[in-house]
Parts: structure tokens; sequence; C-alpha cells
């Protein structure tokens, strides 16, 4: 009786399934680990983690709601959602709040969202659905390729004048998207070059925008970093007004050269260099979890550096299990899109678990110093609200896919006659 109580609860694949226990299980940890300064802050050791704890849970239930709608219904919600995704973004950069310099926040009856979560996977369902129903037999239609097109610039500029990395990680994942729906090469070619150019004139107005930083004076109590800002900011400043922390990170970034370790800014470049501490002192084997050091000093320990205090507490080994636990819900969601009779919840699967991972990946170059800092956290681990409880219902989808979508062996051979699949 239990078992089948439990088989009704946990429906869908169960490597999905596990891996994401386990990610939970990581998240759970770590964050209570890496939660110091919010604990003191706050006065309550167990406050942050219990709190994570119920968005988790809130998440997990979301997910089991979300693998019980069969995936045909999805398509329903697209019309909907672009039109809420649309009027939050603009929302957001009207009247949301700011934190941090960017305003990526909104409240609606009390609870506060990032409108750019829900943006991500609206685009993805978008983009499958788009993909789904023109697809031919020699790939997709070229008319499809205008059709997305026309939906990212409905929404991914909205996101971009914010989150700079987020809209860079969605237009890369529906480009992979693309690229698996079969779209036209040429048509590819020609975006990316498009790209390219329009990324040589960002690049040249956030450097020529952006305003310069300097030290923190001594006589000043400054923890952050303190930005020379222009007197009367004129339109272009308005519009590109994270212009100076994007050129700051650029800088930051290409900065190659070998500073000593006493002679590091710690105030300039605290996080970078805390997490390199953090990363170093690990000792390959790591110091055990909860023996953290840097997670009193490191900014978003909790967070966005998350993977850096896995990496000082569990060493080598852990950091490479988190890593192949998103590795192995790639491929496991790869397998279930190919075993899709239809394409619809192929592409919506395979969207949504690139999402995920390649978020995931960026995040943990960014810890390791691979790539400039983001802000981006990492899915299903990192502290979080409701880009937890979305990230869960992304899980959701895709177990919804592995459950309902029907599927290429459905029908065994003695029922085909010849051992050839009937119709859908």
């Amino acid at each position: 009786m239990i078992n089948k109580t439990l088989g009704n609860i946990f429906k869908g694949d169960k490597v999905i399934w596990m891996v994401f226990f386990f990610l939970c299980i990581i998240s759970v940890v770590e964050v209570f680990s890496a939660s110091s300064s919010l604990s003191y802050k706050g006065g309550n050791y167990w406050s942050p983690v219990l709190k994570h704890c119920s968005i988790l849970l809130v998440g997990v239930f979301s997910m089991v709601v979300v693998l019980n709608v069969k995936c045909k219904y999805f398509k329903i919600l697209t019309p909907f959602l672009l039109i809420i995704s649309f009027l939050t973004l603009i929302w957001v950069l009207i009247a949301g709040q700011s934190t941090n310099g960017a305003q990526r926040w909104i409240n609606f009856v009390g609870i506060q969202f990032q409108p750019s979560e829900i943006a991500k996977g609206t685009m993805v369902l978008a983009v499958a659905q788009i993909l789904s129903a023109m697809q031919t037999e020699n790939g997709a239609d070229r008319n499809a390729f205008k059709y997305i097109l026309i939906t990212c610039a409905a929404i991914i500029p909205w996101i971009l004048l914010e989150n700079f990395s987020t809209a860079a990680l969605l237009c890369l994942v529906i480009l992979m998207m693309m690229i698996i729906g079969r779209v036209p090469f040429s048509q590819i070619g020609r975006l990316l070059g498009v790209v390219m150019l329009l990324g040589v004139f960002a690049l040249v107005m956030i450097m020529a925008i952006g305003g310069e930083e300097q030290k923190p004076n001594a006589n000043r109590q400054l923890t952050e970093q303190v930005v020379v800002e222009r007197e009367k900011p004129g339109a272009l400043e308005k519009v590109f007004h994270r212009a100076s922390t994007w050129k700051s990170r650029i800088l930051s970034f290409m900065d190659d050269k070998n500073i000593p370790p006493d002679s590091v800014d710690l105030d300039k470049d605290g996080q970078v260099a805390h997490a390199n501490i953090a990363i170093a002192s690990s000792n390959i084997v790591g110091k055990g979890p909860g023996n953290s050091v840097e997670r009193d000093f490191l900014s978003q320990a909790f967070s966005d550096f998350i993977y850096a205090i896995i990496i000082e507490e569990t060493g080598v080994e852990g950091a490479f299990f988190v890593a192949m636990l998103y590795i192995i819900l790639l491929f496991r969601t790869g397998r279930i899109a190919n075993r899709c009779e239809n394409n619809f919840p192929a592409f919506l699967a395979m969207g949504l678990a690139l999402l995920l991972v390649t978020q995931a990946l960026f995040n943990m170059c960014v810890a390791v110093g691979l790539a400039p800092v983001t802000g981006q956290p990492l899915p299903l681990v990192s502290k979080g609200g409701t880009s937890t409880i979305i990230n869960c219902i992304y899980v959701g989808v895709i177990l919804s896919v592995s459950r309902s979508a029907a599927k290429k062996q459905d029908l065994p051979e003695q029922e085909t006659g010849s051992g050839a699949l009937a119709p859908a």
C-alpha cells in the first residue's frame, strides 16, 4: 500500500527524481553551512535554512502538481504566459525593486518574484511549440526562424536591460534548441554574424558609457565599490544604467596580471578573491561539510558562489559529483526526448534541461574564475525564492514529459504486425 502511494506521488523518470533529490540534499546542507552572514544579521542560526527548506517544499509540491499535467496541455498556456511575461517585464522596469543597482523584482499580493525567471521558461515553451508545429521531413520550415526571432524580440530586450547574463544564457539556449530543431544552418549562420556585430557594438557602448571605479577612500567607511557617476545622465546612460557594473566585471575578468596574494584588494575584488581562497584551501579533499571558513567573508556565499563553498568543504570529488548530477540530468532528458513520438514534448524537455544545465555550468565557471561574475545562482542548490520554485516546476515539466508523452515503443511488436510503429 505504501509503495503504491509513493508510486502515485513520484511519477515519471526515476533517474530524474534521484538527481533532483541529490541536488536538494546538497542544497539544504550547503545553504545551512553558507548562511552564516544571514544568521549573524538575523540573530537566528536556523532561520535561513528553515526558510530555504520551506521554499524547497513549496517547490516539490509545485513539481508534483505539474508532473501530473499532461504535456499536451502546456501548449494552451503559451499565449497567456507570453502576455504575462511581457507585462511583468515592463512592470519591473518601471516600478521594480532595486537590489545592488538592478531592478529585477516586483511585489504582487505580497509575493516577491523575478519576472525574468518566468520569461525564461515561457520562451522555451514558445520556441518548442514553434519548432514542433513547423517541422518537415527536411527539418524546420524556414518561417520557423522568423517566428522565433519575433517572439524573442518581444521578450528578451526587456530582460537584457536589467539582467544581461540571463538574457545571454536564454539566447544561447534558444540557439541550441534551433540547432536541435533542425533550423537551416544558413539562417543560424547569418544570425550568429549579426549577434557578433551587435555584441561588439554593445561592448563599445558599455566601455564608453560605463563609469570608472575607484578604490574606497581610507577616510570612508565603505565596504562596497564606489562608482563615479556622471552628473547629468543622458538618455543612453538611463538605458545602460547597468553599464558601470558590466564594465567593471569585464575589465576585472580581462585583467590577467598575476597579482601577489598580499596585493589583492579584498574590498574591490572580494567575491573573486575569497572564492579563490575557498577553492585553494580545500586541499583537494575538502574540509568537510560545515567547516567552511570563507563563508564568513564571501559575499553571496549561499547563492552566486555556493559552488566555491561546495569545493572548499567537499573537495574535488564533491565538485565533480555536483557537476555530474547536472550532466546526468541533461543526458537523461535527452534519452526521454529521443523516445517521444511527438516533437513538442521532446523540444520542451530538452529546452528546459538545457536551461537548467547551462545556467549551472556557467555558475560553476564563475566560481572557479573561468567566466566573469554575473550573479547567476546554481539551479536547485543556491538559496533562492521564486527562482527555486520555478526551477522545480521546470523539473516537473520534464517529469510530465517522461510520464505522459507518447513514446515510440508504446505499441508492442505483435500489435503492429511487422514490428513497425503505428502512427500516433
